[in-house]
Protein backbone atom coordinates (compact mmCIF):
# COMPACT_ATOMS: atom_id res chain seq x y z
CA UNK A 1 0.00 0.00 0.00
CA UNK A 2 1.03 3.87 -0.82
CA UNK A 3 0.79 6.27 1.60
CA UNK A 4 0.29 9.41 0.44
CA UNK A 5 -1.78 12.73 0.74
CA UNK A 6 -3.40 15.68 -1.19
CA UNK A 7 -3.77 19.38 -1.34
CA UNK A 8 -5.32 21.59 -4.20
CA UNK A 9 -4.32 25.10 -4.46
CA UNK A 10 -6.97 28.01 -4.89
CA UNK A 11 -5.81 27.98 -8.80
CA UNK A 12 -6.62 24.13 -8.93
CA UNK A 13 -3.26 22.71 -9.01
CA UNK A 14 -3.86 19.01 -7.54
CA UNK A 15 -0.82 17.70 -5.17
CA UNK A 16 -0.48 14.62 -3.99
CA UNK A 17 2.59 13.74 -2.12
CA UNK A 18 4.58 10.79 -0.88
CA UNK A 19 7.20 10.79 2.07
CA UNK A 20 10.02 8.47 1.49
CA UNK A 21 13.28 8.73 3.61
CA UNK A 22 14.59 5.99 1.96
CA UNK A 23 16.51 8.08 -0.94
CA UNK A 24 18.37 11.22 -0.99
CA UNK A 25 16.38 12.77 -4.13
CA UNK A 26 13.03 14.24 -4.13
CA UNK A 27 10.86 13.92 -7.14
CA UNK A 28 8.48 16.31 -8.70
CA UNK A 29 6.40 15.02 -11.70
CA UNK A 30 3.68 16.92 -13.20
CA UNK A 31 1.07 15.07 -15.34
CA UNK A 32 -1.51 17.92 -17.61
CA UNK A 33 -4.37 16.36 -19.09
CA UNK A 34 -3.53 17.17 -22.66
CA UNK A 35 -2.59 14.88 -25.02
CA UNK A 36 -3.14 13.84 -28.97
CA UNK A 37 -6.59 13.65 -28.49
CA UNK A 38 -6.55 17.08 -27.91
CA UNK A 39 -5.07 18.50 -31.03
CA UNK A 40 -6.58 19.77 -34.27
CA UNK A 41 -6.69 17.00 -36.89
CA UNK A 42 -5.37 19.47 -39.13
CA UNK A 43 -2.47 19.98 -36.97
CA UNK A 44 -1.64 17.34 -35.26
CA UNK A 45 2.04 16.41 -32.82
CA UNK A 46 1.19 19.62 -31.13
CA UNK A 47 1.45 18.16 -27.48
CA UNK A 48 4.86 15.82 -28.60
CA UNK A 49 6.23 19.41 -29.51
CA UNK A 50 5.63 20.78 -26.34
CA UNK A 51 7.24 17.99 -24.19
CA UNK A 52 10.30 19.39 -26.34
CA UNK A 53 9.00 23.09 -26.43
CA UNK A 54 8.61 22.83 -22.23
CA UNK A 55 12.68 22.34 -21.96
CA UNK A 56 13.59 25.29 -24.27
CA UNK A 57 13.30 28.13 -21.55
CA UNK A 58 10.24 29.96 -19.69
CA UNK A 59 9.45 33.50 -19.01
CA UNK A 60 12.06 33.97 -16.02
CA UNK A 61 14.36 30.81 -17.01
CA UNK A 62 16.22 30.92 -20.36
CA UNK A 63 17.65 27.31 -19.67
CA UNK A 64 15.57 25.04 -18.01
CA UNK A 65 18.75 22.17 -17.93
CA UNK A 66 21.68 24.21 -17.26
CA UNK A 67 19.78 25.34 -13.97
CA UNK A 68 18.18 21.84 -12.62
CA UNK A 69 21.75 20.63 -13.56
CA UNK A 70 23.57 23.24 -11.82
CA UNK A 71 21.31 21.81 -8.51
CA UNK A 72 22.50 18.06 -9.44
CA UNK A 73 19.34 16.91 -10.85
CA UNK A 74 17.77 15.18 -13.78
CA UNK A 75 14.85 15.51 -15.89
CA UNK A 76 12.79 14.02 -18.89
CA UNK A 77 9.08 13.75 -20.69
CA UNK A 78 7.01 11.76 -21.93
CA UNK A 79 4.14 12.20 -24.03
CA UNK A 80 0.52 9.84 -25.12
CA UNK A 81 -2.70 10.71 -26.46
CA UNK A 82 -4.19 11.14 -23.31
CA UNK A 83 -1.63 12.90 -21.28
CA UNK A 84 1.46 15.08 -21.68
CA UNK A 85 4.33 14.17 -18.49
CA UNK A 86 6.95 16.19 -17.47
CA UNK A 87 9.22 15.18 -13.99
CA UNK A 88 12.12 16.40 -12.36
CA UNK A 89 14.93 14.78 -10.01
CA UNK A 90 17.12 16.89 -7.71
CA UNK A 91 19.06 16.14 -4.18
CA UNK A 92 16.29 16.78 -1.30
CA UNK A 93 18.54 20.20 -0.29
CA UNK A 94 18.30 21.54 -3.49
CA UNK A 95 14.45 21.11 -3.81
CA UNK A 96 13.70 24.72 -4.35
CA UNK A 97 15.18 24.97 -7.62
CA UNK A 98 12.60 22.50 -9.05
CA UNK A 99 9.89 24.03 -7.60
CA UNK A 100 11.27 27.15 -8.98
CA UNK A 101 11.69 26.00 -12.66
CA UNK A 102 9.02 23.48 -13.12
CA UNK A 103 6.43 26.27 -11.98
CA UNK A 104 7.96 28.82 -14.42
CA UNK A 105 7.50 26.89 -17.34
CA UNK A 106 3.52 26.44 -15.86
CA UNK A 107 3.58 30.13 -15.32
CA UNK A 108 4.75 30.90 -19.13
CA UNK A 109 7.06 29.47 -21.88
CA UNK A 110 9.61 32.16 -23.40
CA UNK A 111 7.77 31.50 -26.82
CA UNK A 112 11.28 32.37 -28.73
CA UNK A 113 11.21 31.86 -32.38
CA UNK A 114 14.75 31.10 -31.75
CA UNK A 115 13.17 27.72 -29.37
CA UNK A 116 10.11 26.94 -31.73
CA UNK A 117 12.75 26.11 -34.94
CA UNK A 118 15.09 24.00 -32.63
CA UNK A 119 13.02 22.16 -31.14
CA UNK A 120 10.58 21.88 -34.54
CA UNK A 121 13.56 20.62 -35.92
CA UNK A 122 14.34 18.04 -33.48
CA UNK A 123 10.89 16.36 -34.24
CA UNK A 124 10.92 16.57 -37.70
CA UNK A 125 13.91 14.32 -36.99
CA UNK A 126 12.72 12.12 -34.95
CA UNK A 127 9.83 11.53 -36.79
CA UNK A 128 11.78 10.59 -39.82
CA UNK A 129 13.72 8.23 -38.09
CA UNK A 130 10.93 6.96 -35.85
CA UNK A 131 8.14 6.64 -38.64
CA UNK A 132 9.80 6.73 -42.44
CA UNK A 133 13.57 5.40 -42.11
CA UNK A 134 12.33 1.76 -39.77
CA UNK A 135 11.06 -1.33 -40.75
CA UNK A 136 7.64 -0.79 -39.66
CA UNK A 137 7.89 2.46 -38.79
CA UNK A 138 4.34 3.68 -39.54
CA UNK A 139 2.67 0.63 -37.74
CA UNK A 140 1.27 3.17 -35.50
CA UNK A 141 -0.13 5.49 -38.57
CA UNK A 142 -1.46 2.92 -40.25
CA UNK A 143 -3.34 0.65 -37.14
CA UNK A 144 -5.08 3.72 -35.99
CA UNK A 145 -6.22 4.65 -39.17
CA UNK A 146 -7.65 1.39 -39.88
CA UNK A 147 -9.16 1.27 -36.04
CA UNK A 148 -10.77 4.58 -35.81
CA UNK A 149 -12.60 6.71 -38.53
CA UNK A 150 -12.94 9.99 -36.84
CA UNK A 151 -11.78 10.21 -33.09
CA UNK A 152 -8.32 11.84 -32.75
CA UNK A 153 -6.95 8.17 -31.63
CA UNK A 154 -6.58 7.50 -35.26
CA UNK A 155 -3.40 9.37 -35.06
CA UNK A 156 -0.18 8.27 -33.18
CA UNK A 157 1.20 11.02 -30.80
CA UNK A 158 3.71 12.30 -32.99
CA UNK A 159 1.76 13.39 -35.22
CA UNK A 160 -0.15 12.58 -38.68
CA UNK A 161 2.49 14.04 -40.78
CA UNK A 162 5.45 16.13 -41.14
CA UNK A 163 3.39 19.24 -42.70
CA UNK A 164 1.88 19.46 -39.68
CA UNK A 165 5.15 20.58 -37.47
CA UNK A 166 6.86 21.96 -40.52
CA UNK A 167 3.89 24.91 -40.27
CA UNK A 168 3.13 25.50 -36.49
CA UNK A 169 3.61 29.52 -36.06
CA UNK A 170 3.62 30.66 -32.78
CA UNK A 171 0.38 31.98 -32.58
CA UNK A 172 -0.75 28.29 -32.41
CA UNK A 173 1.83 27.40 -29.70
CA UNK A 174 0.78 30.19 -27.71
CA UNK A 175 -2.82 28.97 -28.09
CA UNK A 176 -2.11 25.36 -27.68
CA UNK A 177 -0.33 26.57 -24.38
CA UNK A 178 -2.36 28.41 -22.74
CA UNK A 179 -5.40 26.72 -23.34
CA UNK A 180 -3.93 23.37 -21.87
CA UNK A 181 -1.30 23.64 -19.70
CA UNK A 182 -2.65 25.96 -16.69
CA UNK A 183 -2.49 24.52 -12.92
CA UNK A 184 -6.47 23.68 -12.85
CA UNK A 185 -5.04 21.31 -15.19
CA UNK A 186 -2.01 19.41 -13.73
CA UNK A 187 -0.99 17.37 -10.60
CA UNK A 188 1.94 17.72 -9.15
CA UNK A 189 3.31 14.61 -7.08
CA UNK A 190 5.87 15.06 -5.11
CA UNK A 191 7.78 12.35 -3.52
CA UNK A 192 10.86 11.67 -1.53
CA UNK A 193 12.66 13.04 2.01
CA UNK A 194 10.75 16.16 2.00
CA UNK A 195 7.64 16.64 4.24
CA UNK A 196 3.71 17.05 3.34
CA UNK A 197 4.15 20.70 5.10
CA UNK A 198 7.38 21.62 3.33
CA UNK A 199 5.82 20.87 0.20
CA UNK A 200 2.91 22.65 0.13
CA UNK A 201 4.89 25.45 1.71
CA UNK A 202 6.49 25.17 -1.87
CA UNK A 203 3.83 25.03 -4.03
CA UNK A 204 2.30 27.60 -2.30
CA UNK A 205 5.14 30.16 -3.16
CA UNK A 206 6.04 29.03 -6.67
CA UNK A 207 2.61 27.73 -7.86
CA UNK A 208 -0.01 29.42 -5.66
CA UNK A 209 0.56 32.45 -8.08
CA UNK A 210 -0.03 31.53 -11.34
CA UNK A 211 -3.49 31.91 -12.27
CA UNK A 212 -6.39 29.38 -13.61
CA UNK A 213 -7.05 29.57 -17.20
CA UNK A 214 -10.31 28.26 -19.55
CA UNK A 215 -9.13 24.78 -20.43
CA UNK A 216 -10.29 24.26 -23.92
CA UNK A 217 -12.81 21.88 -23.90
CA UNK A 218 -13.04 18.02 -26.04
CA UNK A 219 -15.97 18.31 -28.37
CA UNK A 220 -15.36 15.51 -30.52
CA UNK A 221 -17.64 12.16 -30.38
CA UNK A 222 -17.39 8.90 -29.87
CA UNK A 223 -15.86 6.60 -32.01
CA UNK A 224 -18.52 3.92 -33.98
CA UNK A 225 -18.30 0.44 -33.32
CA UNK A 226 -16.86 -1.29 -36.27
CA UNK A 227 -19.56 -3.27 -37.76
CA UNK A 228 -17.53 -5.38 -40.91
CA UNK A 229 -13.79 -6.58 -40.51
CA UNK A 230 -11.44 -4.47 -41.97
CA UNK A 231 -8.23 -5.38 -43.46
CA UNK A 232 -5.09 -3.72 -44.67
CA UNK A 233 -2.37 -5.11 -46.91
CA UNK A 234 1.00 -3.20 -46.81
CA UNK A 235 3.98 -4.12 -49.13
CA UNK A 236 7.32 -2.62 -47.29
CA UNK A 237 10.69 -2.60 -46.31
CA UNK A 238 10.34 -5.04 -43.41
CA UNK A 239 12.45 -8.60 -42.79
CA UNK A 240 9.30 -10.65 -42.46
CA UNK A 241 5.53 -10.78 -42.28
CA UNK A 242 3.52 -8.96 -39.34
CA UNK A 243 0.47 -9.69 -39.33
CA UNK A 244 -1.84 -7.86 -36.84
CA UNK A 245 -5.44 -8.20 -35.79
CA UNK A 246 -7.24 -5.57 -33.41
CA UNK A 247 -10.33 -4.73 -31.83
CA UNK A 248 -11.62 -1.59 -30.00
CA UNK A 249 -12.20 -2.14 -26.54
CA UNK A 250 -13.10 -0.21 -23.53
CA UNK A 251 -12.03 2.66 -21.66
CA UNK A 252 -10.09 2.96 -18.64
CA UNK A 253 -12.47 3.33 -16.23
CA UNK A 254 -15.13 0.63 -17.63
CA UNK A 255 -15.87 -2.65 -15.09
CA UNK A 256 -14.25 -4.83 -18.22
CA UNK A 257 -11.08 -2.73 -18.43
CA UNK A 258 -9.22 -5.16 -16.43
CA UNK A 259 -10.83 -8.49 -18.14
CA UNK A 260 -9.31 -7.27 -21.15
CA UNK A 261 -5.96 -6.70 -20.03
CA UNK A 262 -5.46 -9.95 -18.44
CA UNK A 263 -6.65 -11.49 -21.81
CA UNK A 264 -3.61 -10.13 -23.04
CA UNK A 265 -1.70 -11.96 -20.47
CA UNK A 266 -3.25 -14.92 -20.55
CA UNK A 267 -2.49 -15.49 -24.30
CA UNK A 268 1.02 -13.81 -24.24
CA UNK A 269 2.72 -13.00 -21.02
CA UNK A 270 5.19 -15.93 -20.29
CA UNK A 271 6.85 -18.72 -21.95
CA UNK A 272 3.45 -21.24 -20.51
CA UNK A 273 1.47 -18.56 -22.12
CA UNK A 274 -0.88 -20.10 -25.01
CA UNK A 275 0.48 -17.62 -27.97
CA UNK A 276 3.85 -18.97 -26.94
CA UNK A 277 2.56 -22.44 -26.47
CA UNK A 278 0.05 -23.12 -29.36
CA UNK A 279 1.31 -20.76 -32.26
CA UNK A 280 5.27 -20.57 -32.14
CA UNK A 281 6.66 -23.59 -30.37
CA UNK A 282 2.89 -25.91 -31.53
CA UNK A 283 3.19 -24.49 -35.21
CA UNK A 284 5.13 -24.05 -38.02
CA UNK A 285 4.12 -20.30 -39.07
CA UNK A 286 5.44 -18.38 -36.50
CA UNK A 287 8.59 -16.94 -34.69
CA UNK A 288 6.94 -14.82 -32.36
CA UNK A 289 3.17 -13.62 -31.20
CA UNK A 290 1.97 -11.22 -28.86
CA UNK A 291 -0.98 -9.46 -27.61
CA UNK A 292 -1.31 -6.08 -25.57
CA UNK A 293 -3.86 -3.04 -24.71
CA UNK A 294 -3.28 0.43 -25.60
CA UNK A 295 -4.16 1.25 -22.46
CA UNK A 296 -6.56 4.67 -23.08
CA UNK A 297 -8.27 6.68 -21.00
CA UNK A 298 -11.50 6.73 -23.43
CA UNK A 299 -11.84 3.19 -26.43
CA UNK A 300 -8.42 2.00 -26.87
CA UNK A 301 -7.83 -1.10 -28.51
CA UNK A 302 -6.86 -4.58 -27.76
CA UNK A 303 -4.46 -6.34 -30.53
CA UNK A 304 -3.24 -9.45 -31.37
CA UNK A 305 0.32 -9.66 -33.45
CA UNK A 306 2.56 -12.51 -35.12
CA UNK A 307 5.57 -12.74 -36.76
CA UNK A 308 5.39 -15.00 -39.94
CA UNK A 309 8.20 -17.06 -41.24
CA UNK A 310 6.16 -16.93 -45.01
CA UNK A 311 4.89 -14.44 -46.63
CA UNK A 312 3.04 -16.53 -48.91
CA UNK A 313 -1.02 -15.33 -48.82
CA UNK A 314 -1.49 -19.47 -47.80
CA UNK A 315 0.16 -18.75 -45.19
CA UNK A 316 -1.13 -15.56 -43.89
CA UNK A 317 -4.79 -16.65 -44.36
CA UNK A 318 -3.62 -19.76 -42.16
CA UNK A 319 -2.02 -17.66 -39.21
CA UNK A 320 -4.94 -15.05 -39.21
CA UNK A 321 -7.36 -18.08 -38.74
CA UNK A 322 -4.90 -19.50 -35.97
CA UNK A 323 -5.35 -16.22 -34.25
CA UNK A 324 -9.23 -16.23 -34.70
CA UNK A 325 -9.34 -19.53 -32.95
CA UNK A 326 -7.51 -18.65 -30.19
CA UNK A 327 -9.34 -15.75 -29.43
CA UNK A 328 -12.60 -17.81 -30.28
CA UNK A 329 -11.57 -20.78 -27.62
CA UNK A 330 -11.49 -17.64 -24.98
CA UNK A 331 -14.89 -16.77 -25.95
CA UNK A 332 -16.23 -20.47 -25.83
CA UNK A 333 -14.48 -21.35 -22.82
CA UNK A 334 -13.69 -20.04 -19.06
CA UNK A 335 -10.17 -20.01 -18.84
CA UNK A 336 -8.71 -22.47 -16.51
CA UNK A 337 -8.10 -21.12 -12.29
CA UNK A 338 -4.82 -21.81 -12.67
CA UNK A 339 -4.31 -19.79 -15.91
CA UNK A 340 -5.83 -16.85 -14.66
CA UNK A 341 -4.08 -17.40 -11.06
CA UNK A 342 -0.74 -17.08 -13.19
CA UNK A 343 -1.83 -13.97 -14.77
CA UNK A 344 -3.38 -12.65 -12.01
CA UNK A 345 -0.22 -13.40 -9.53
CA UNK A 346 2.39 -12.01 -12.68
CA UNK A 347 0.12 -8.62 -12.92
CA UNK A 348 0.68 -7.99 -9.16
CA UNK A 349 4.43 -8.70 -8.91
CA UNK A 350 4.60 -5.88 -12.13
CA UNK A 351 2.99 -3.94 -10.43
CA UNK A 352 4.99 -4.11 -7.06
CA UNK A 353 8.06 -3.97 -8.72
CA UNK A 354 6.52 -0.91 -10.66
CA UNK A 355 6.21 1.32 -7.58
CA UNK A 356 9.50 1.18 -6.27
CA UNK A 357 11.64 4.09 -6.32
CA UNK A 358 10.15 7.82 -6.11
CA UNK A 359 10.07 8.54 -9.54
CA UNK A 360 7.60 5.77 -10.73
CA UNK A 361 5.54 6.26 -7.27
CA UNK A 362 5.04 9.95 -8.13
CA UNK A 363 3.92 9.13 -11.64
CA UNK A 364 1.46 6.78 -10.69
CA UNK A 365 0.41 8.75 -8.18
CA UNK A 366 -0.10 11.55 -10.49
CA UNK A 367 -2.28 9.50 -12.84
CA UNK A 368 -4.02 7.96 -9.88
CA UNK A 369 -5.15 11.71 -8.84
CA UNK A 370 -5.71 12.98 -12.17
CA UNK A 371 -7.97 9.98 -13.26
CA UNK A 372 -9.77 9.63 -9.80
CA UNK A 373 -8.93 5.89 -9.37
CA UNK A 374 -7.44 4.86 -5.95
CA UNK A 375 -4.15 3.50 -6.70
CA UNK A 376 -4.34 1.13 -3.78
CA UNK A 377 -7.46 -0.34 -5.48
CA UNK A 378 -6.30 -1.54 -8.36
CA UNK A 379 -4.76 -5.04 -7.61
CA UNK A 380 -8.11 -6.15 -5.59
CA UNK A 381 -10.01 -5.09 -8.53
CA UNK A 382 -8.24 -7.18 -11.06
CA UNK A 383 -8.01 -10.07 -8.27
CA UNK A 384 -11.80 -10.10 -8.70
CA UNK A 385 -12.00 -10.61 -12.35
CA UNK A 386 -13.41 -14.52 -12.63
CA UNK A 387 -13.05 -17.10 -15.51
CA UNK A 388 -16.28 -16.34 -15.98
CA UNK A 389 -16.10 -12.82 -16.69
CA UNK A 390 -12.84 -13.21 -18.71
CA UNK A 391 -15.13 -15.33 -21.44
CA UNK A 392 -18.05 -12.68 -20.94
CA UNK A 393 -16.01 -9.70 -22.11
CA UNK A 394 -13.66 -11.71 -24.90
CA UNK A 395 -17.56 -12.96 -26.39
CA UNK A 396 -18.48 -9.19 -26.56
CA UNK A 397 -15.28 -7.53 -28.00
CA UNK A 398 -13.05 -9.99 -30.00
CA UNK A 399 -16.02 -10.87 -32.63
CA UNK A 400 -14.48 -11.44 -36.36
CA UNK A 401 -16.75 -8.80 -37.66
CA UNK A 402 -15.37 -6.10 -35.61
CA UNK A 403 -11.93 -6.74 -36.53
CA UNK A 404 -9.22 -4.73 -38.12
CA UNK A 405 -6.86 -6.86 -39.85
CA UNK A 406 -3.32 -4.96 -40.58
CA UNK A 407 -0.50 -7.08 -42.66
CA UNK A 408 2.60 -6.23 -43.44
CA UNK A 409 4.63 -8.07 -46.59
CA UNK A 410 8.13 -7.85 -47.57
CA UNK A 411 8.39 -5.98 -50.68
CA UNK A 412 9.76 -9.18 -52.56
CA UNK A 413 6.18 -9.46 -53.10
Amino acid sequence: MIEYSTHTLVNGLRIVHNYDPTTTQVVLNTLYNVGSRDEDPELTGMAHLFEHLMFGGSVNVPDFDRELELAGGTNNAWTSNDFTNFYSIVPAQNVETAFWVESDRMLSLAFTPESLEVQRKVVIEEFKQVCLNRPYGDYGHRLRQLLYTSHPYRFPTIGREIDHISRVSMDDVRDFFFSHYAPNNAVLAVAGPITLDETIRLAEKWYGPIPQRPVKPRLYATEPPIEAPRMLELHADVPQTRLTIAFLMDNADHPDYPATDLITDILASGQSARFNRDLVMGSELFTAADAAISGSEEQGFIMFTGALRSDSPEAVAAARQMILDQLADLCDNPVSDQELQRALNRFESNRLFSQIGALPRATQLARSVMTGRDINAVTDIYRAVTPEKIRQTAQRLLRPAASATLVYLPKSH
